[in-house]
C-alpha cells in the first residue's frame, strides 16, 4: 500500500477543514486496510481512509445502523457499488483525482469499492462506527 496516513492531522469535507486524531489502522482483510480518526471537537461522527490494493475489492457490506454513512473517493482508481433497500444498482467510477461529491449510503443499501490500480476512499460515520453496523455479505 502506497499510502499511509497516520501522520494524517487534517481532513478537508466539502468546503470545511477539520482537524483529525489517528486511532488505529485495521486490517479489514488482505488487500484491505483502514486507519480510523477521531474528528478533533466532534465525538458525533467519525473517519476512515480506507486503501484498497491494486484489483482487491472490500467485503460486500450491508448497512444495519447508524444516522449517517458517507462514502468518498479520495484517490487512485476503482468503483463504488450500490444496491439500494428498494433493489437499484447504482455503480460510481473514479480514476481522475479528481474531487467527487461523496454518496449518501442508507440502512438496508448493500454496498462494495473495488480497486482497479489502488484505490483510496474516505468513509464518514455518524454516530461513530461500532461493530454491528455493517453485516458482511461475502468474503472476498
Amino acid at each position: 500500500m502506497s499510502e499511509t496516513l497516520a501522520n494524517f492531522n487534517v481532513f478537508q469535507f466539502a468546503s470545511e477543514q477539520s482537524p483529525v486524531r489517528f486511532e488505529e489502522t485495521i486490517i479489514v482483510k488482505e488487500g484491505v486496510i483502514c486507519d480510523v480518526y477521531k474528528i478533533e471537537g466532534d465525538d458525533t461522527k467519525d473517519l476512515a481512509i480506507v486503501t484498497v490494493a491494486p484489483r482487491e475489492k472490500t467485503p460486500l457490506q450491508k448497512v444495519l445502523k447508524g444516522l449517517k454513512t458517507l462514502e468518498g473517493y479520495k484517490s487512485g482508481e476503482g468503483s463504488l457499488t450500490i444496491t439500494r433497500a428498494n433493489g437499484q444498482l447504482e455503480t460510481y467510477s473514479y480514476d481522475n483525482n479528481e474531487p467527487a461529491e461523496p454518496i449518501l449510503v442508507n440502512i438496508g443499501d448493500v454496498m462494495q469499492w473495488q480497486a482497479g490500480n489502488e484505490l483510496v476512499f474516505y468513509e464518514i460515520c455518524q454516530p461513530p462506527y461500532e461493530d454491528g453496523r455493517y453485516e458482511n455479505l461475502e468474503e472476498n
